[in-house]
């Protein structure tokens, strides 16, 4: 599933593309790419037909573009394959939505999983921020200027569970997923089933620094793409895979401490991790 880097690598695109641009036509190819819009599709592409775009934002995983009136915006969720490619479409058989943009252009969300989707929602305020209503309840994000390392330390000082858990739990903190949690954990030298409440404050505030600065990394390399199914907007795979240091390196050497890499299963998927750096807490 694409992560807070791989997101943010797609709304930059949209940014520089879609903004200032009316939606001169729209054609949903599947509905269940508007499932989350309860009015339908017939609603979605009526709403959006002659809609100028304004900005882009995004919140932890999603992303959403603002409309002219300044009141709603359309959220997109790109789930676990969902892409938003500009101009010719690479499997047509994957298109769930068509819009088409008053310079000619053509946004598509393609979505080979069908997990994704689009909805157009009001935007609200909430503490200081404009976001759509259905993210609200979503923290900040370590990317977020306004994230308060100190406020989701305190936080995570009352958790009783493991820390990995707690960095993939969206209303601690947003954006983060299984790959750059192992990546945060493993620079800052905590195993993931640590408990959150028994880490020190400093031990805390490095997990978050480790998690903000992997993300900055991963930007920088145009995100983490293990298959086609991740791109940004032109249709290009991001190389931060090559980067890695714990996720999916399994039997390979620690590139810190050169002791053997391990998986193990943790909430439905594999954890990665060092033994030596990164030692299992004692029971």
């Amino acid at each position: 599933m694409p992560e807070l880097p791989e997101v943010e690598v797609v709304r930059r695109g949209l940014q520089d593309h879609v903004v200032d641009k009316t939606i001169t036509a729209v054609r949903v190819h599947h509905p269940r790419a508007v499932r989350r819009h309860e009015a339908g599709p017939a609603d979605l592409t009526a709403r959006l037909l002659d809609a100028r775009i304004t900005g882009t934002d995004r919140r932890g995983k999603y992303l959403w573009l603002t409309l002219d009136g300044g009141e709603s915006a359309l959220l997109v969720h790109l789930g676990m394959s969902g892409q938003m490619l500009l101009g010719a479409v690479p499997n047509a058989r994957h298109l769930r939505i068509a819009a088409v943009l008053d310079d000619g252009t053509t946004l598509s969300f393609v979505d080979q999983r069908t997990f994704g989707g689009w909805m157009l929602t009001d935007l609200v305020t909430v503490d200081g921020s404009v976001v759509p209503a259905p993210v609200a309840h979503l923290a900040r994000d370590p990317l977020d200027p306004r994230f308060d390392v100190d406020a989701v330390v305190d936080v995570l000082r009352r958790k009783q569970s493991e820390i990995k858990r707690q960095l993939l739990d969206q209303t601690v903190v947003s954006g983060i997923g299984n790959i750059y949690a192992d990546e945060a954990l493993w620079r800052a030298k905590v195993n993931g089933t640590r408990l959150a409440g028994g880490l020190t404050r400093p031990k805390l505030t490095a997990v978050l620094a480790a998690a903000a600065d992997v993300m900055r990394d991963a930007l920088a390399q145009g995100g983490t793409s293990f298959d086609s199914l991740y791109v940004n907007v032109n249709g290009q795979s991001g190389y931060f895979d090559r980067a890695l240091d714990a996720y999916g390196r399994d039997g390979k050497p620690c590139r810190r401490c050169g002791a053997v890499i391990r998986r193990e299963k943790f909430m439905n998927r594999s954890s990665f991790y060092c033994p030596r750096c990164q030692p299992r807490p004692r029971r």
